[in-house]
């Protein structure tokens, strides 16, 4: 009997259970979520490492795969294997391309790969001294894991100023990332990279500002949609050619060898391809459009992946999959719980991320509550039928009315 443990709770994980179930025995989601459960996945509430290795073992868990980037940079991975357990992903090491800038940002300016032009500061003096003379706008990332929301971006020298002296009224030596604004269009490129092979999935674009028009706070995720079939496949094989092979080559050097998935997120500059960032795990909404493409068992691939044979990942070319998130009202800084979750046709996937069981019935418990995906053969038909369905459900969770837009004008201009 096949086994899976999958770790997180997010929508990201859901959509990774319900791929994973098409060609397994049995899926285990540690600690996963109310939806999951009454989706069928066997949901255990555990979250430390050493409780994780245990439960492994005591299930004989053919693989565990990690959803979320936190216990990636603790090390689950590394502990994991020295315990002799399968699991897909990278090592602490190699998971420190997420989980600092200024590693990531030293790393790329060693090895040539294009990016933002950046400064690393400590405190804030330091920053101060950079701000007085940089262009504006200007970007400042926070060094460490902040869930997809560590970056601001701020268009005068006073905002700047009052937001790095916020930053370090918290912490007076914490390291910033300030760096050059970029402009042009976005996505995101997700790579698994196995022991002698790294296959690429379709490339997906992520919504995230919390409102309509790119406008309000950065999210963990508003929304994306996947293919991205207005960015040409030579501008992609650019981009794989330019950041994502040099920066596996470059880890190689390093003695960090990456495994698992790499998300490279790219900037597609006027001067080409720039890196935006590099995640060490699945984007979350991407993961919710860009897994439903899969044509080939997701299991066999990565076990394949992991023991350094050739694998054949497959993926559909007919239609385009939107995912809405729907988030609770006041995300992201303090969202309402206890809120009820919309009915939805049969022909929208629901990803259940923030819920919880209250009186028989799911609803909200976190900030994204759930993410509805529908696939079309074009951008415009997709876009027109789950806004149809989300609007006529007069729900009081929250959500963007315009992702997919630059695939909607790319498509309405071919007309």
């Amino acid at each position: 009997m096949t086994s899976v443990l999958i770790i997180g709770s997010g929508a990201r994980e859901f959509i990774f259970a319900k791929t994973f179930a098409q060609s397994v025995d049995q899926v285990f989601v540690a600690p996963g979520n109310a939806g999951m459960r009454e989706a069928g996945y066997e949901t255990v509430n555990l979250t430390d490492i050493p409780d994780l290795i245990a439960f492994a073992q005591s299930q004989k868990i053919d693989l565990t795969f990690v959803g979320s980037e936190a216990l990636l940079t603790d090390g689950i991975v590394d502990a994991f294997q020295a315990a002799g357990l399968p699991i897909f992903g990278p090592t602490k090491s190699a998971a420190q391309l997420e989980g600092s800038k200024a590693f990531t940002k030293a790393l790329l300016q060693k090895y040539d790969i294009p990016t933002a032009d950046s400064v690393t500061v400590t405190n804030l003096n330091e920053a101060k001294q950079v701000l007085n003379t940089h262009a504006y706008p200007v970007v400042v990332k926070l060094d460490g894991l902040a869930l997809g929301k560590g970056v601001s971006i701020y268009e005068h020298p006073e905002t700047a100023l009052a937001g790095i002296e916020n930053i370090y009224e918290q912490d007076s030596q914490a390291p910033l990332v300030i760096e050059e604004f970029m402009q042009g269009p976005e996505f995101s490129i997700f790579s698994f990279v196995g022991k002698e092979q790294v296959v690429h999935a379709p490339i997906a674009q992520d919504h995230k500002r919390l409102l309509d028009g790119d406008r309000g706070p950065n999210t963990g995720g508003m929304g994306a949609y996947s293919p991205v079939r207005w960015i040409g496949e030579d501008v992609v094989q650019t981009a794989i050619t330019s950041l994502v092979e040099p920066v596996l080559a470059a880890m190689r050097a390093e003695g960090t060898p990456f495994e698992g998935i790499l998300y490279t997120g790219v900037m597609l500059t006027e001067a080409g391809p720039k890196v935006i960032e590099y995640n060490v795990r699945f984007g979350d909404p991407e993961a919710q459009v860009v897994l439903p493409q899969l044509t080939s068992d997701l299991y066999t691939n990565i076990m394949e992946l992991l023991a350094g044979k050739p694998t054949n990942m497959t993926w559909q070319d007919t239609d385009v999959y939107l995912g809405v998130t729907l988030a609770a009202p006041g995300y992201p800084v303090n969202p309402e719980k206890g809120l009820p979750l919309p009915a939805l046709p049969n022909d929208v996937q629901i990803d259940y991320a923030g819920v919880k069981q209250q009186t028989n019935q799911l609803v909200s418990n976190g900030g994204r509550v759930l993410t509805a995906v529908i696939h079309r053969p074009t951008m415009v038909t997709a876009q027109t039928d789950l806004y149809a369905a989300l609007d006529q459900t007069h729900t009081d969770l929250v959500y963007r009315h315009d992702i997919g837009h630059q695939a909607v004008v790319a498509e309405l201009a071919e007309e």
